[in-house]
């Protein structure tokens, strides 16, 4: 009888187990940003179904279940991608009010840190992908608009067009350097780009 209603609890306690685990409303998500971090590590060349079921803690058969392809995982994780840097993006100019605070967050964006480096390297996968796959090209193009506009509130357009090569190109090369460009330099070429001060606004 002991052993009965142990073996009892036992099925109990493994079935409410299941069940709890099957319970995951959030296990997409997860899976998305499980995808994004194997994408930081092992770029769009390394990824794997089966990688990104382990990052997520997940059974491998989850992932396929929700994406049946790793064309379609990487199309949705870039998506999930560009969302939050959207966000994040936006979110560094909140309290800009000057053209030097302008400056100050432009240049702290191109040196980086922890986070804003995983974010590059996001964004040069999502970029390099998208040169031979087209469906990734309007997540891209979405990208460039969105942080053109961020910039055009404080420079006009046709600066924010000139001002977003310029970041991209010194971020990559943050990224690619053994060195660190001095903080002087970069602030040079970000006051350069933006021309003379007009004004005492932005």
């Amino acid at each position: 009888m002991r052993e009965k209603e142990a073996s009892a609890r036992q099925e109990t306690a493994g079935g409410e187990g299941r069940r709890t685990r099957r319970h995951d409303p959030r296990r997409r998500e997860r899976v998305l940003d499980a995808a994004l971090e194997v994408l930081v590590d092992d770029g769009v060349a390394g990824i794997t179904h089966r990688k990104v079921a382990a990052r997520a803690d997940v059974p491998l058969g989850s992932v396929t279940y929700h994406f049946a392809s790793l064309a379609e995982l990487c199309t949705r994780a870039f998506a999930r991608y560009v969302e939050q840097r959207t966000a994040e993006y936006e979110a560094l100019f909140t309290e800009v009010t000057s053209r030097e605070g302008l400056i100050d967050v432009l240049v702290e964006l191109v040196r980086g840190g922890p986070s804003r480096h995983r974010s590059a390297v996001l964004g040069f996968e999502l970029h390099l992908a998208a040169l031979r796959d087209p469906a990734l090209r309007a997540l891209t193009q979405e990208w460039t608009r969105s942080s053109r506009a961020v910039l055009a509130r404080f420079t006009g357009p046709e600066a924010a067009a000139r001002l977003d090569a310029l970041l991209e190109g010194m971020i990559m090369h943050t990224l690619l350097s053994t060195e660190r460009e001095p903080r002087a330099d970069i602030r040079a070429a970000i006051v350069q780009t933006l021309g003379p001060a007009t004004g005492s606004g932005t």
